[in-house]
């Protein structure tokens, strides 16, 4: 049955297959005008309490964010010329409305009203809580600027919203813009049959013959990691280095050095409007970490410690390619010796390793972990019209009760954005009719099945797929009934990578193992000395992936701090950070930069410290399991109590104390990462 227009119905995502450009546009002007009405209509009503003021504003809101989940995520996953100009007129009366909330005079009124009254009309904690964000949230709208301050805020954040779309868009051009047959399988000597199967299907899916090489990370990977020809490496290596930049294959047609200037000019600006000292200070504001100081502290603390030990990692890495016949180690190299390091100190190897992960089998065994730990079942839904053949619908189940559903879209194509992420569709809301359910999207990138053959994972793909699930389950096992503060809805951005990683930390451990591997072709679990090997090999380079990890971090906020920067600036203050952090240093024409969506198109932005500042948090979780049993149901049910259901209805610190018993410590951080520091000692 044909939907006249599929984001105006109460369930856009029942339609998704039906959702074409031409329904985006009319859609959020009609969600956004209906909006506006309702609104100025519960502002006057008197004698407000949450139920005739709160709730309905949630209710407006519940149904425009569903509307626009969907239009987002054929975005990213499904993106097409039309579709992209669609959600950027969208995105950009989206970003209208938004500011226009945030300076409403009415709202703030009437929520600050609702603040000051809440022990006489008797608000949960959570609501005092949710209310208490919303009149900070006012505050960083800009409610108490001048008009013609109110003004310039507006387009700075319109402005912002347009760089970013199109910060993103380009990398995903300029991803697409490269590729590479390799006629002779020769050249690709070192590659292991996986890997070559699915550089040919890349060329079988765009009716061409022998292999096809791109700049998606499947396929980067597999020639970094396992291709015997330098020269080759070094070509994806510069290929991919340089996207969307001044350098790039496409002639810098893609170039992201403007917005880069752009948006880092806007958002300190956006800071001076709202008296900040620059963007960071803006940035800390909801965040758990509460200053500049405090981060860069954290971070050259983590230095530091690791910092020692990365440089003797990488003279290990470098001793190791010299012997092998490479005089000088230079970037293209690393991940390609390390992995023949890793071979030959462990005697395994990713490769090898995918045998025994095949993706059907690892999400089935990370099924079963969840439903041991957490109490819930999880039922596969076969009917569902979706946006591809690929994607997959599942529901979890407790008690015999729908609890939430969630899409799995995992493996890698054209016109899809690059890297892993969850997103909501739906947040958990308690309706007048009942409870509405949570709806996740979870997507990665891995390489799809290849003929019979059915999609292998890496091991660190895996943890890849493990960590987005982490997020999902924040998400779905919420039990906080107000649309705003349930699953990752209202979370610190540096709290909310906390059970993604802390779900990680199982897949290493012989229990967990068995349940998610089996070989795909006689369905045997990973072999006893294998998984010796893997436990061997979990923490090998740990301190150069952890130097890496600080440099990103402590880039992202020094330019934030910094006015008026140019390309060339960003660049100089990445080399400085670098020559402070880095082990391995990359060559002049790196644009890394350029392709840092995270903090450029992302939301971490003047936040990317959060997903160590989240990993402390995360380990310090996980050591409880590891004094108690990992498997131990008691404890699952604890952090299920005390973390995930709570969602963003609490302080996390309270949240965390509450699971932990005390304020969390970096000791288990280093301990799992194999630092050898004398904290960690």
């Amino acid at each position: 049955m044909t939907v006249k227009n599929p984001l105006l119905q109460e369930n856009p995502l029942a339609h998704i297959a039906q959702i074409n450009p031409e329904h985006v546009v009319p859609a959020i002007s009609q969600l956004i005008n209906d909006n506006k009405k309702a609104i100025e209509k519960i502002v006057d009503i008197k004698n407000k309490n949450w139920q005739n003021f709160y709730f309905p504003l949630e209710e407006i809101d519940n149904q425009l964010s569903k509307a626009w989940a969907a239009v987002s995520h054929l975005n990213n996953v499904c993106n097409s010329n039309p579709l992209r100009e669609a959600y950027d007129q969208a995105l950009a009366l989206l970003t209208q409305y938004s500011s226009e909330l945030g300076q409403h005079q009415g709202l703030f009124l009437a929520t600050n009203d609702l603040y000051d009254q809440r022990e006489v009309i008797n608000l949960t904690d959570t609501q005092v809580h949710i209310l208490k964000d919303a009149l900070l949230g006012f505050k960083l709208s800009g409610l108490d600027l001048s008009d013609e301050k109110k003004e310039r805020f507006k387009q700075i954040r319109n402005q912002i919203s347009e760089l970013s779309s199109r910060f993103e868009q380009n990398l995903l051009d300029a991803t697409m813009s490269w590729t590479k047959l390799i006629a002779n399988v020769t050249e690709l000597k070192g590659l292991p049959e996986n890997e070559l199967n699915m550089l040919s299907a890349n060329a079988k899916a765009q009716n061409k013959e022998g292999y096809l090489l791109t700049l998606e990370i499947p396929s980067y990977l597999a020639v970094m990691t396992y291709a015997d020809d330098r020269k080759l490496r070094e070509e994806v290596y510069y290929a991919f280095s340089t996207r969307a930049s001044e350098l790039g294959f496409d002639q810098g047609k893609f170039d992201n050095s403007k917005p880069i200037e752009d948006l880092l000019s806007l958002k300190q600006e956006e800071a001076r409007l709202l008296e900040f000292s620059n963007y960071v200070a803006l940035s800390l504001e909801t965040k758990m970490a509460k200053s500049a100081e405090q981060v860069l502290n954290f971070l050259y603390e983590l230095n530091d410690a690791c910092h020692q030990q990365a440089k003797d990692e990488f003279s290990e890495l470098s001793l190791f390619a010299e012997n092998q016949g490479c005089n000088e180690i230079m970037p293209w190299d690393v991940a390609y010796y390390g992995e023949k390091l890793k071979e030959a100190t462990y005697e395994i190897s990713q490769s090898e390793l995918r045998e025994y992960f095949p993706a059907n089998r690892v999400i089935q065994g990370m099924f079963d972990l969840t439903s041991r730990l957490f109490a819930v079942e999880f039922k596969s839904v076969e009917d569902t019209k979706l946006w591809h053949e690929d994607a997959s619908h599942y529901q979890i189940i407790k008690d015999g009760k729908l609890m939430a559903e969630f899409y799995l879209d995992l493996y890698a194509r054209p016109h899809k954005r690059g890297g892993a992420w969850m997103s909501s569709y739906q947040g958990r809301f308690k309706i007048k009719d009942g409870i509405q359910h949570p709806i996740a999207f979870l997507t990665c990138n891995f390489a799809p099945p290849h003929g019979d053959k059915p999609a292998l994972l890496t091991h660190d793909e895996v943890l890849t797929l493990f960590h987005e699930f982490g997020h999902g389950l924040h998400h779905m096992l919420t039990q906080v009934d107000e649309l705003t503060a349930s699953g990752i809805s209202n979370v610190p951005w540096d709290v909310v990578e906390l059970p993604s990683q802390f779900l990680e930390n199982f897949c290493y451990h012989p229990e967990v193992i068995a349940q998610i591997s089996g070989h795909y072709q006689t369905g045997v679990s990973l072999p006893a000395d294998m998984l010796e090997k893997l436990i061997a090999a979990k923490n090998f380079q740990s301190a150069m992936m952890m130097v890496r990890q600080i440099e990103f971090a402590l880039f992202d906020i020094t330019i934030h701090m910094q006015e008026s920067l140019t390309i060339k600036d960003v660049q100089s203050v990445l080399n400085q950070i670098r020559e402070k952090v880095a082990v391995v240093v990359p060559p002049e024409f790196n644009r890394f930069q350029h392709s840092f969506s995270h903090i450029f198109a992302g939301g971490y932005s003047a936040g990317y410290y959060s997903y160590k500042w989240a990993e402390v948090l995360s380990a310090d979780a996980f050591s409880l399991f590891e004094e108690k049993g990992v498997l131990n149901p008691d404890n699952g049910r604890h952090f299920l109590t005390t973390i995930l259901e709570k969602g963003g209805s609490a302080d996390p610190m309270k949240l965390f104390v509450d699971f932990r018993g005390r304020e969390p410590d970096i000791e288990a951080l280093l301990r799992h990462s194999g630092i050898k520091s004398d904290k960690a000692a």
